[in-house]
């Protein structure tokens, strides 16, 4: 339906624009970049605007953005909400593609990495069939990449990720050098493993080749201009500013991004020195209050021109726009009616508006968020259009910026109001605090409704109102121990699927501490905090924090010691792994997960029937749980049991019908025994559900090759050339497939292609030495074989077949 009008976020930015006075200086240089020639040395690559909370850091940056779409740029601006570099990424695709650019490749990658995710247990399951000559065991190099898949892939849910979830090195290695270029076939190339573990590194040239080609195909007008901001950076930076300076050096190295790119940064500290100084592409954009003369021209813009008046706005505010904006709003007429910018200041501006204004503004502090819906339960006992009305006046004020279709009041201001309202009724805020976490109780009772609570934790929006009706019951009664200790209960959960949420969660707590001037909340949740922002062992930190102090019930407890067990397991400590899991059963001897976790533990190493026992045992006490049905169907498969391997891995399916993994992983098992049609039909359900996997197409080509249809597995293997034209390991196997038919040249020429994607590819090497060797091309095929076992010397294949070639290179 085309929109015919102006949403109401866009007339509120409008009338925010309307009166934007000051910063005219910070205006110019911005403006002025865009007239100097791209790549010229007086070009500035990046803005970055800095003070205190309640400077106009985020208005200013506002200012700016319609400055640059105004110059026909294209523009996108991220804050908080996005809490990794991937997020932040997927936010510029989403509002790239709202002004007609998509950035179709990065969303693709995106889309990958929310996959691999979920993905990597299943790297080794290619492994699982070696091709014909492949060595019969794994080698070091191999056993380190099916490890790091295993560590990643724990952190999924049921029904996300099916297969291979924590497989035995020794036992998924059987075709180790696959493994090792890319975490296995199910990988799609090498970089998988790098976009599960390190997102940034393998984005990041995507991004850059997406916005050099939206600059090169902008109209002539917008000279390719291409603007992104990132507010909030105080808290952003962590990981936003490592990555945005990686980024600067790899353009700085070739890298290619384009001269027309700016980057504004708003955020209250300075650059970090250490990272930033001496780049002259870089400016400095300090914020003071304004000065007199921009204060007085906000103030006349409100119509607040009477000199007592003014005088006394400046003096009570010392220039800090937020609050001059705030008092001058109801238009003082007399210096005694101008409020004093303490903890009373909102309240005293508010002071001239009828009572149930004032009291709106008021109660509407509390929630960290605003949307209509929150609003509705905070304001009720009124007609739906006076609360219309209401709202409107609300967003309006000068406090209150709308993020999305959310609102939040400014820090500066939502904190003095906090305390008037804690302070003025104690037992109306503790009302009001479980009236909100009720609602959004009830509203994440309804998105959760039918589905299990494991999947929900991968539902962004059942997230958020788990966060928020933990935040409220929190403020109702921050002293509770059971409220306290569910939320670090919640926080441990959040923490084992993905170290964002889980700072989510932290920041949630020290927020919390915050509003409620409560010192062991905010300390939790400082601490915490800082524990989840270490990317490399942020989660065992963060538990050996939780365990180290009081504060979590024996069921939380346990769960922090089951976590601490996965990441003793992922750091391969596997006999401290199983300790702490047995300290979790001893707290809560149901616990499925300690019981799966121990069963993955002695899954690595390789004590078959023991694991089983314990999946048997998680199975027992969690029925229809995906994430230990296929666990089991993994160990069944891994100890040669595939009967019952097919058997669990159909409870998958038949809870999960059209996940592709698990569809894929039954067909692995029903190849292994033999049962080809069968196969073939579930790699055929697996296909029609997703036409674009690649792995399915390259495991259904092996199939199809296998059973002498080799139009048909070439077929599929072109098709999975034609969607991953750049994956060495696609190429590999293709070229590969070509020598096994005889087709030398053909083999050659794929297999040269796969090592100009991925020069140190032991498998794609050894395999174009073995078909030079057939064509005779002696010299060449050892030089492939050499620098393959250089890469890999225990690739027994590889060795053999060099073996083999040597005699016809001996000069007599």
């Amino acid at each position: 339906m085309a929109q015919t009008g102006p949403s109401r976020q866009e007339l509120i930015q409008q009338g925010n624009r309307a009166g934007f006075v000051g910063r005219d200086c910070e205006r110019a240089a911005f403006l002025a970049n865009f007239d100097i020639p791209p790549g010229d040395a007086r070009q500035r690559f990046r803005f970055h605007v800095h003070g205190t909370a309640g400077v106009g850091k985020t208005f200013l940056v506002q200012e700016l953005r319609h400055l640059a779409r105004e110059r026909g740029a294209l523009t996108a601006y991220v804050d908080e909400s996005a809490g990794s570099v991937p997020e932040a990424l997927a936010e510029i695709c989403a509002q790239f593609a709202d002004q007609g650019r998509r950035l179709k490749d990065l969303e693709r990658r995106l889309a990958a990495y929310r996959d691999r995710r979920h993905e990597a247990e299943a790297a080794a399951l290619a492994a699982l069939a070696p091709e014909p000559g492949a060595p019969p065991g794994p080698s070091a190099g191999s056993r380190t990449a099916v490890e790091l898949g295993i560590a990643v892939a724990e952190a999924t849910v049921p029904g996300g990720g099916l297969i291979g979830r924590a497989l035995p090195a020794e036992q998924l290695a059987q075709s180790a050098d696959r493994l090792r270029a890319g975490l296995g076939a199910r990988f799609r190339n090498a970089d998988d493993i790098e976009l599960v573990t390190a997102p940034e590194r393998v984005l990041t040239p995507v991004l850059l080749r997406e916005l050099r080609t939206a600059a090169a195909s902008a109209s002539a007008s917008a000279a390719g201009w291409i603007v992104l901001f990132f507010d909030t950076y105080e808290r952003t930076g962590a990981y936003l500013d490592p990555w945005l300076h990686e980024t600067v050096s790899r353009a700085s190295a070739g890298g290619g991004l384009p001269a027309t790119v700016v980057v504004v940064t708003a955020g209250q500290r300075p650059l970090d020195p250490a990272r930033w100084s001496g780049l002259d592409s870089v400016t400095d954009v300090p914020l003071e209050p304004f000065t007199e003369a921009e204060a007085r021209r906000l103030l006349a813009a409100k119509g607040v021109v009477a000199e007592p008046v003014v005088e006394e706005i400046l003096r009570l505010t010392g220039g800090l726009p937020v609050l001059v904006s705030t008092l001058a709003r109801d238009r003082p007429g007399a210096p005694d009616a101008v409020g004093d910018p303490s903890a009373t200041a909102v309240e005293r501006f508010l002071k001239s508006e009828p009572d149930v204004r004032r009291k709106v503004a008021g109660i509407c502090s509390l929630p960290r968020w605003l949307d209509a819906d929150v609003f509705r339960v905070l304001v009720t006992g009124r007609p739906d259009d006076e609360l219309d009305a209401l709202y409107t006046w609300l967003t309006g004020l000068p406090f209150v910026g709308e993020r999305g279709e959310r609102v939040r009041y400014h820090d500066v201001v939502r904190a003095p109001l906090l305390r008037l309202e804690r302070r003025r009724s104690p037992r109306e805020w503790t009302t009001r605090h479980r009236r909100l976490a009720e609602a959004f109780a009830e509203w994440r009772d309804d998105v959760g409704a039918g589905r299990e609570t494991e999947e929900l934790w991968e539902d962004e929006e059942w997230r958020a109102l788990l966060l928020e009706e933990t935040y409220h019951r929190l403020c109702a009664r921050p002293s509770a121990s059971a409220t306290l200790a569910e939320a670090l209960g919640l926080l441990v959960e959040a923490g084992r699927r993905d170290g964002v949420v889980g700072r989510q969660w932290a920041r949630m707590l020290r927020d919390a501490g915050d509003t409620t001037d409560h010192r062991v909340l905010r300390t939790w949740g400082r601490e915490l905090d800082e524990a989840l922002a270490d990317d490399d062992a942020g989660v065992r930190r963060a538990t050996d924090l939780l365990l180290a102090r009081p504060g979590l019930d024996p069921a939380g407890r346990a769960r922090a010691h089951a976590l601490r067990g996965r990441e003793l397991r992922n750091g391969r400590e596997y006999e401290r792994a199983l300790a702490e899991f047995d300290r979790a059963l001893e707290l809560a001897p149901g616990l499925s997960l300690a019981h799966y976790g121990q069963g993955v533990t002695l899954q690595l190493m390789g004590d078959f029937p023991a694991g089983l026992a314990a999946l048997d045992r998680a199975d027992e006490l969690s029925p229809d749980n995906a994430l230990i049905i296929a666990g089991r169907a993994e160990t069944y498969q891994l100890a040669g049991r595939y009967e019952e391997a097919v058997a669990d891995f159909g409870r998958v399916v038949a809870l999960a019908p059209t996940d592709v993994r698990a569809l894929a992983g039954r067909a692995v098992c029903l190849h292994e025994l033999g049962r080809y049609d069968e196969a073939l039909t579930a790699y055929d359900r697996a296909l029609a559900v997703q036409d674009d996997h690649l792995w399915t197409l390259v495991r259904r080509a092996r199939l199809r090759r296998v059973m002498g249809d080799l139009d048909g597995a070439f077929a599929d293997f072109d098709r999975a050339v034609e969607l991953g034209p750049d994956r060495a390991w696609i190429a590999s196997e293709r070229g590969d497939a070509y020598r096994l038919v005889h087709r030398y040249e053909d083999a050659v020429a794929e297999l040269s292609r796969a090592l100009s994607l991925l020069p140190d590819y032991p498998s794609a090497l050894a395999s174009r030495g073995a078909a030079l060797h057939e064509l005779n091309r002696h010299e060449e095929a050892l030089a492939d074989l050499d620098q393959a076992l250089t890469l890999r010397p225990d690739y027994p294949w590889a060795r053999q077949t060099r073996s083999r070639i040597t005699p016809h290179t001996t000069t007599p």
